[in-house]
């Protein structure tokens, strides 16, 4: 019998095609809580959270991030949910601090029963003008650099298989 965790590490794929049912607030509670309690360096715990289910300021911060894509496009590919991980850029470890978050996570939705996937760009988002305001708007005060979004929603299908895992990957003394 597999661990369950080793089965959500196993079994998670990055999700880019959502329903648009939503995502009962007890789930995303319990995926943030997981990001929560990440690894983090010094237990400075830098990484914050912002949780974006309103539809109007969702699709504007996938507007500007499709602004840093050569084409464009729609990067949060339908997920109702996208979760904003920004990080202390005072911490040492704050990139590191942000990333073991969004990777949590992920493995928490793959166990819930919910499709995930990172989507880049959240540093050149909230370095902009706008992405500063968006912050101060809501409250954010501090000096944060974006890390990722993890989007999240129910699949639109299933997922593709795992690939192979390449060789040579692992050595050992």
């Amino acid at each position: 019998m597999q661990n369950e965790v080793i089965k959500a590490i196993m079994d998670r794929r990055s999700c880019k095609s959502y329903l648009p049912d939503e995502v009962p607030a007890e789930i995303i509670d319990q995926v943030i809580e997981a990001g929560l309690y990440a690894a983090n360096g010094r237990g400075l715990q830098s990484p914050v959270i912002l949780a974006v289910t309103d539809k109007k300021l969702r699709d504007r911060l996938e507007e500007l991030n499709a602004s840093y894509l050569p084409k464009g496009g729609k990067p949060f590919y339908g997920a109702p949910v996208v979760l904003v991980v920004l990080a202390d850029r005072n911490a040492p470890t704050y990139l590191y601090d942000g990333s073991l978050a969004i990777g949590n996570m992920m493995l928490a939705a793959q166990a819930l029963g919910v499709g995930s996937c990172w989507i880049h760009r959240a540093k050149q988002v909230f370095d902009s003008e706008e992405g500063k305001q968006i912050l101060a708007d809501l409250g954010i005060e501090g000096d944060y650099e974006g890390v990722g979004n993890c989007i999240l929603g129910y699949p639109a299908g299933e997922p593709k298989e795992a690939a192979p895992r390449r060789e040579g990957r692992v050595f050992r003394a």
